[in-house]
């Protein structure tokens, strides 16, 4: 479970020594490594805070309606229907519908075993006050499952033609910047969306490549 930074800080004297019950008495050590874990994490989580905090600086109507849209591209409903239009398009698009749905399935199947394993909780549940600009599909922040889907698409579609590939590009990194943009993750759930949609990516067409895909 990743906590959240104002558990990390309850957490971190605790950390740094422990007292035995009784008056008088000694006072215990902690283990100085498992204090120097918590504080660099909770350091890391801070700086990703107030990362995020400040992407509300950028808000503006026409940014929020490009960050709603790319979302919504992001979204898994979006993909199947990606899937369905090139698998009806035939040769040489039924490869690539194939190589984009194992690679939007992979990355999903990674980004929600990663959350209902850390439990990071959304930005709108840990910080006091804060509103987001779109609606959270689920309670738990880490990874971005957008963003892991639309990466794991961009490298099934690299090398495809008719530039397909770049567009899926330019389209992974702007669904990824729209859910820092909108509230609904942190920067650090987008950057490791970002490697673990493209491992997903690799994998499907490695995996599909022995069926000659």
């Amino acid at each position: 479970m990743i906590p959240s930074v104002s558990e990390l800080r309850d957490t971190v004297p605790m950390a740094l020594t422990a007292s035995a019950a009784g008056p008088g008495a000694p006072e215990i050590p902690a283990e100085p490594e498992l204090s120097g874990h918590v504080g660099r994490l909770a350091r890391l989580l801070a700086i990703d805070e107030r990362l995020l905090v400040a992407a509300r600086r950028l808000h503006g109507p026409w940014r929020t309606a490009v960050a709603r849209a790319l979302t919504r591209a992001g979204n898994t409903s979006s993909w199947t229907v990606a899937v369905l239009v090139l698998l009806a398009a035939g040769a040489p698009f039924t490869v690539l519908s194939a190589r984009l749905a194992a690679a939007t399935l992979l990355g999903t199947l990674f980004s929600q075993a990663l959350k209902r394993s850390l439990h990071r909780p959304r930005p709108t549940s840990a910080i006091v006050g804060f509103e987001a600009l779109a609606e959270n599909p689920d309670r738990f922040s880490f990874p971005s499952g957008h963003t892991t889907a639309a990466f794991a698409a961009a490298v099934a579609l690299a090398g495809a033609p008719f530039g397909l590939g770049p567009l899926a590009l330019a389209l992974a990194v702007g669904i990824g910047l729209s859910r820092v943009y909108l509230g609904a993750h942190y920067p650090l759930d987008v950057a490791v969306g970002v490697a673990l949609g493209s491992a997903a990516g690799a994998m499907s067409r490695i995996g599909l490549g022995y069926f000659g895909l």
